[in-house]
C-alpha cells in the first residue's frame, strides 16, 4: 500500500467515525514471509539462499502463523468503500476482569505452566502452548 492510498483510507475511515469503532482496512491477499524475504533479497540485487541464507526458526511459544484481525464476537461491518470495515468492541464486565487481575496477581508465583492456564481462563484466545502439548 502506498503512502497516498493509506492517507486516503484513514481520511475515509474518519468520515465513518461515530465513537468506538475498529477500523479494518482490507489491504488484499496475504503475502508469505518467505515470498517477502526472497523478493526484498531479489530486489537489493542478491541470491537468496546462495548470497544470504534463509533460516527457518519455527514458532516461539505464544506466537502464531497468521493474525485474526478481528475476533467473530466483533463482527464486521461494511461501508460504502470496499476497503474499509468498521468492527464494535466486545463488551465486558470491567469489574469481574479486574477482580481476574487480582487473582493473577496472587499467583503470579506459580509453576509456568499453571500460570499460563490462568492467562488462558482471562484471555481465551491466548494459546500459551503449540501442539498441545505442555
Amino acid at each position: 500500500m502506498t503512502i497516498p492510498e493509506a492517507v486516503s483510507l484513514v481520511m475515509q475511515a474518519g468520515v465513518y467515525a461515530k465513537g468506538g469503532e475498529i477500523f479494518v482496512l482490507d489491504m488484499g491477499e496475504p503475502v508469505k514471509i518467505d515470498d517477502l524475504a526472497r523478493n526484498l533479497i531479489k530486489l537489493s540485487g542478491y541470491t537468496p539462499d546462495v548470497d544470504i541464507p534463509i533460516v527457518y526458526t519455527g514458532l516461539r511459544p505464544g506466537e502464531k502463523l497468521y493474525e485474526e484481525l478481528l475476533m467473530n464476537e466483533e463482527g464486521l461491518q461494511k461501508t460504502k468503500n470496499n476497503s474499509i470495515y468498521i468492527g464494535h468492541p466486545i463488551q465486558f464486565d470491567e469489574m469481574f476482569f479486574f477482580k481476574q487481575l487480582r487473582e493473577l496477581r496472587l499467583h503470579a508465583n506459580m509453576e509456568e505452566g499453571d500460570i499460563k492456564d490462568l492467562v488462558h481462563k482471562i484471555v481465551p484466545t491466548y494459546q500459551p502452548y503449540i501442539d498441545g502439548g505442555k
